[in-house]
């Protein structure tokens, strides 16, 4: 291919299209990752798209803990892809919600990796199995919308590799997204788009990835550094002036030729898999009741005292507040979609029984008291990506709704439609019960009444903690940062980690969510395999209806030299039991899921010693404990002379040498600090955090030379 052909080939000819070169046709990439998002041609409203069916957007369908059921998502999405002519859908978004204001939280999956990454990997493996390329979604630490474009995510690289790419670290290796997506933002100072050590070192060399990297729209600054780094496609296009820059570079020597020859192969290769699957027509009945199952199941029950749900037919019901007639059922942005057609849950809730609606406050009191059971339905604003959210609250009018209702009748429900989590107290305290309602697309409606009514057993859970307030959560005192950085300074310390590490309460905990029945645990058994660990354990539903149960494994490593979260997630599943029925319930724990980032050695490891696994129903409902004993890896951390004296001590070799050191400056009768820490415990525990080096300050001869030093640490280390 011709250098112009290279240069144009990188970057789009259109908002949506990549640019045809040579014998290289072009291919068409648009919005999800809930839907086909197509533009109507030549609307001047990038967002007017063309019908296609709108699914739950992540932060309801991440909260079915059901990689099947996301797979089988991917599988429909890729059906309408076809049926569009869209070659890559532009999903699925995988950042942490480091923090409930997050604007686009509605888009991502969870505050837990491993949440969002099983999920993702079966979402991807659902499309791309119908020949449609995903673009795994931002890449990296992108979890806020202030200051998106410039601001500078600065975090630790303990932090950054364990929580906030270790999702992305599996969607890669065990699904190989056709694309992933750079995120707009700066990592610890330089822009995603041009980040050598993400898109290359990380991504490519140590991952493995095979596919094509693509800028998020608008996101690169400097067209020959993202080539630099490993960017190949830069979106969107045309982009005459990057072109030629890139001509250039290359002409002048500033960019390595097979730099960008590499980048246009990869388009290349990614138009050449995007044109083989043949296009197809969908089913959209079939689809729509797809999507009201993924909805259903990602309701989540709060609360319900007395089991006033499921509702019963020839109840007296009231209904109340506008959003049960005109929903809420996706968020702001790139992602809206133009449903094929749009359930409402008031019409729903009529055709299963008689109800008396409003939607005026005024009326709302008189209604509610006439009623058996009062369902209010409340909103949160319009969360959209671009910007934040300012609070945890609802709005003031939902909240005194909410107030006036449940003062009129005490057997009052409250379903929530929301991007994010709301606050819940202290309202949620004046209620028979909650329903988590989320955002849930098209079908939304329909499925709050599936749940309502019994029809649907809710097993929704929590992927996100609920706070008391916003001040509690572990990102408050670090969000959303200024003068263009964000600390991330509560480290390895998000969501349900920071939570639990301060001891702090909570309002509903990480992997929370009620059903209609109950289950009982046995208990868990654990094996350790060279693999990792293998677990097992029967789970009864105790209850009289069939239901789903999430079965969750968290671990801990009490004797860890390095901090860790009391409890981390490390494998789940989702487990349909019949009513009286027993299952055993497999879990399967990787070893790799075991090992934590040293940041000494650049690399994992898996330490020795006792590991403790709770099995329970969330990370503050543990219902079964068990400890193994793990073989760790050989990671000992090398000796420097700067090392401290208490690390030298901690070492077994250190510890060897440093002792026959002393013993013999204390056999010679030295004299000044040197024979003082050498014979007095009180002085040895003072200096035990002097790096070693320090000593020649105190010790005027030459055991503490530099070249007895270098053969100390010669002798330690070899």
């Amino acid at each position: 291919m011709e250098l112009k052909d290279q240069a144009a080939i990188t970057s789009g000819s259109a908002f949506w299209a990549t640019t045809a070169a040579g014998d290289v046709p072009a291919i068409t990439l648009t919005d999800g990752p809930h839907g086909v998002r197509l533009q109507v041609a030549d609307a001047d409203d990038i967002l007017a798209g063309q019908p296609a069916t709108c699914f739950p957007p992540a932060v309801a369908s991440g909260s079915t803990w059901d990689p099947e059921l996301l797979k089988r998502m991917g599988e429909a999405l890729a059906d309408e892809c076809r049926a569009m002519g869209v070659h890559v859908l532009l999903g699925p978004g995988i950042n942490l919600k480091r923090t409930p204001l997050g604007g686009r939280n509605f888009e991502y999956f969870s505050e837990d990796p491993l949440v969002a990454g099983v999920l993702a990997t079966a979402w991807v493996q659902g499309l791309q199995s119908g020949g449609v390329g995903a673009s795994l979604k931002h890449f990296a630490v992108n979890s806020q919308e202030t200051d998106r474009m410039r601001v500078s995510a600065d975090v630790d690289e303990r932090t950054l590799r364990e929580l906030y790419l270790r999702a992305f670290q599996r969607v890669v290796t065990a699904a190989q997204p056709w694309t992933v997506m750079c995120a707009y933002n700066r990592v610890n100072g330089v822009y995603a788009s041009q980040n050598h050590f993400l898109l290359t070192e990380v991504l490519r060399d140590e991952w493995g990835f095979e596919g094509l990297v693509v800028s998020d729209w608008g996101a690169v600054v400097d067209r020959v550094e993202a080539v630099r780094a490993g960017l190949d496609l830069t979106m969107p296009g045309p982009d005459d002036a990057g072109d030629q820059a890139l001509i250039d570079a290359v002409t002048t020597g500033r960019l390595d030729a097979t730099t960008l020859a590499t980048s246009a192969d990869r388009v290349a290769k990614l138009v050449a898999k995007s044109l083989v699957a043949t296009k197809t027509t969908y089913d959209a009945d079939a689809h729509h009741a797809l999507a009201r199952e993924i909805a259903a199941r990602g309701i989540v029950l709060l609360k319900n005292d007395d089991d006033i749900l499921p509702l019963r037919a020839g109840q007296r019901i009231a209904v109340i507040g506008e959003s049960a007639r005109t929903p809420r059922y996706q968020g702001g942005g790139s992602s809206q979609i133009t449903p094929t057609r749009l359930d409402d849950a008031l019409t729903a809730l009529q055709s299963l029984a008689t109800v008396t609606f409003t939607a005026d406050p005024a009326e709302a009191e008189q209604i509610a008291r006439d009623a058996e059971v009062a369902i209010v339905f409340a909103a949160t604003a319009h969360e959209t990506e671009g910007s934040d959210r300012e609070s945890l609250d609802l709005p003031a009018a939902e909240l005194a709704l909410i107030a006036r209702v449940a003062a009129a009748n005490p057997r009052t429900v409250v379903v929530l439609s929301n991007g994010a989590v709301v606050r819940t107290t202290p309202w949620d305290t004046q209620v028979a019960a909650v329903l988590e309602g989320w955002l849930l697309g098209q079908a939304g409606g329909s499925a709050i009444a599936d749940v309502l009514f019994g029809k649907v057993n809710p097993s929704g859970r929590l992927a996100e903690t609920i706070p008391l307030k916003l001040a509690d959560h572990p990102s408050y005192l670090d969000f959303p940062g200024e003068a263009g950085h964000v600390r991330y300074g509560e480290g390895i310390h998000v969501g349900y980690r920071g939570f639990d590490a301060r001891e702090q309460e909570v309002a509903y905990p990480f992997g929370f969510g009620l059903s209609y029945t109950t289950f009982s645990y046995g208990q868990v058994r654990a094996t350790v395999t060279d693999s990792g660990l293998e677990l097992s354990l029967e789970v009864t539903n105790t209850g009289s209806r069939d239901g789903r149960e999430v079965v969750q494994a968290y671990v801990s490593v009490p004797e860890s030299r390095v901090r860790r979260s009391p409890r981390e997630l490390k494998a789940f599943a989702n487990v349909e039991i019949k009513a009286g029925e027993t299952v055993t319930v497999p879990l399967q724990i990787d070893r790799a899921d075991l090992a934590y980032w040293e940041i000494r050695l650049n690399r994992w490891v898996v330490e020795p010693g006792p590991y403790e696994i709770a099995v329970g129903s969330s990370s503050r409902h543990l219902h079964t404990t068990t400890t193994v004993q793990v073989e760790g890896d050989q990671a000992r951390i090398p000796l420097a002379a700067t090392s401290t004296i208490g690390e030298w001590l901690s070492d077994p070799r250190g510890a060897e040498l440093l002792g026959e050191l002393f013993a013999s400056m204390a056999a010679e009768g030295a004299g000044g600090m040197a024979g003082a820490i050498a014979t007095d415990p009180a002085m040895m525990q003072m200096a035990i955090g002097f790096p070693l080096d320090r000593m020649t300050m105190f010790v005027p001869d030459s055991l503490f030379s530099p070249e007895a030093l270098a053969k100390l640490v010669d002798a330690a280390n070899n």
